[in-house]
């Protein structure tokens, strides 16, 4: 719980829980360069269409914009470059043992920066819904918001 309180969220992928089943998060620290921390500080970045592979047994994120800062002087960095992600090699084998695994994909849940001032990235093991899960899913969010409704008119 305190762990909680001291994060800062920056970015969540709310699509991501649409399309996909989390099965598990895992957090990785990112390899980013100055002006993009600063990005991140001020919220400017967008994670929707991100995903990560691995690749010679290092794992890295793709499609992740991170806007240039607006006051980075010199060395501003491509938007969408690719991003090496830090993970242990325990880490890493297990994705690997995970990945293999039929319709099982790395996605970016959320970015925070945690108590220490890291730019952290939760990463999740997802596996695709199919549509008529989607639309289950809406309906019971839907019943559910109609529920809280009827009983807070009683309270």
């Amino acid at each position: 719980m305190a762990k909680e309180m001291s994060e800062k969220v920056v970015a969540t992928n709310k699509k991501a829980y649409h399309d996909y089943f989390i099965e598990e998060v895992i957090e990785a620290g990112m390899v980013l360069k100055g002006s993009e921390v600063k990005s991140l500080r001020v919220g400017k970045i967008n994670i929707k269409e991100g995903y990560a592979q691995i690749k010679n047994g290092e794992v890295f994120l793709y499609n992740v914009h991170i806007s240039p800062y607006l006051f980075a002087t010199y060395d501003v960095p491509n938007p969408i470059r690719v991003r090496k992600l830090l993970l242990s090699k325990q880490e890493i084998k297990k994705l690997i043992g995970k990945v293999k695994e039929k319709g099982i994909a790395l996605v970016p849940v959320k970015i925070y920066f945690n108590k220490f001032g890291k730019a952290k990235l939760a990463l999740g093991l997802a596996k695709g819904k199919k549509q008529y899960d989607k639309r289950a899913t809406l309906k019971k969010k839907e019943t559910q918001r109609e529920m809280e409704r009827e009983i807070s008119k009683y309270k």
